[in-house]
């Protein structure tokens, strides 16, 4: 199968147009018209990731974040970017990111999370003028839950380590919106939406200040995107029967935690 093919398949899934204007969604590294054998799916390319791609044979590595977000000045080994850029080249391994086209797509990221959650009556926190696209997500529980419930749950279908949130009262929750990544930008957005909760990757401190009464659960950026890599890996399978497509082994969160021993 050519890459010219498989990248129109995750562009019919995550149309460039759709991706914000600073981002760099697209093909980052490879030729169209090369051959591709088998896919490496990951969440962030990392130069572990393209010794795993070497290792196991994969010559197309297909991302959620992008490596390349600005122009590179030289292709040497000053920089972890150049360092992943050389040596996929080297190996003959193509590189292919959907970031915020699959984001701000029908069906994306935040789709995925929203699915995790088992939210309803799905809508675009902030729609794209002319589009079904858009940034955010919010839905309806089936049935309110409290909200210490409702972290506790969180906490377990994300399997995050140190879960951080706004102050709770024991309030009911029903109305969630949320944003995987980083998706403080769209709190207003949420407190006009009349959510009881807004979840995302990453929120500002001030923010916590600032939230109108919105609950705010902030899950790590890696922690709320991390099914994106099981939704390209299905979806793959879907649109290029016969192509072999796996998912990393690897976890490439670059923030640990300190667990205090018990």
């Amino acid at each position: 199968m050519k890459l010219r093919e498989v990248t129109a398949a995750l562009e019919r899934l995550a149309p460039l147009r759709l991706q914000d204007e600073w981002d760099n969604s697209g093909l980052q590294v490879g030729f169209p018209e090369s051959e591709v054998s088998s896919v490496l799916v990951c969440l962030d390319v990392t130069e572990e990731v393209v010794e795993e791609a070497v290792t196991r044979g994969c010559n197309l590595i297909v991302s959620h974040h992008p490596l390349l977000f600005k122009a590179l000045r030289q292709v040497s080994d000053a920089t972890y970017q150049q360092r992943c850029v050389v040596r996929a080249l080297a190996a003959g391994i193509s590189i292919y990111s959907a970031h915020t086209s699959l984001d701000n797509a029908p069906g994306g990221v935040n789709y995925k999370i929203a699915e995790k959650l088992g939210l309803q009556d799905l809508r675009w926190l902030a729609p794209m003028e002319g589009a079904d696209a858009g940034s955010g997500l919010v839905g309806e529980l089936p049935a309110a839950e409290r909200d210490a419930d409702f972290l506790g749950r969180v906490r377990e279908l994300f399997g995050v380590e140190s879960l951080r949130h706004s102050a709770t009262d024991g309030r009911p929750v029903r109305r969630v919106a949320l944003c995987g990544g980083a998706g403080a930008f769209l709190l207003p957005d949420a407190v006009r939406a009349g959510a009881d909760v807004f979840l995302s990757g990453e929120f500002h401190y001030h923010d916590y200040f600032e939230n109108r009464g919105v609950l705010l659960v902030e899950l790590g950026h890696y922690q709320s995107e991390q099914f994106t890599q099981d939704l390209l890996c299905d979806y793959l399978k879907e649109q290029c029967p016969g192509l072999p497509v796996t998912k990393t082994h690897l976890n490439t969160n670059p923030i640990h935690y300190d667990q205090p021993e018990r």
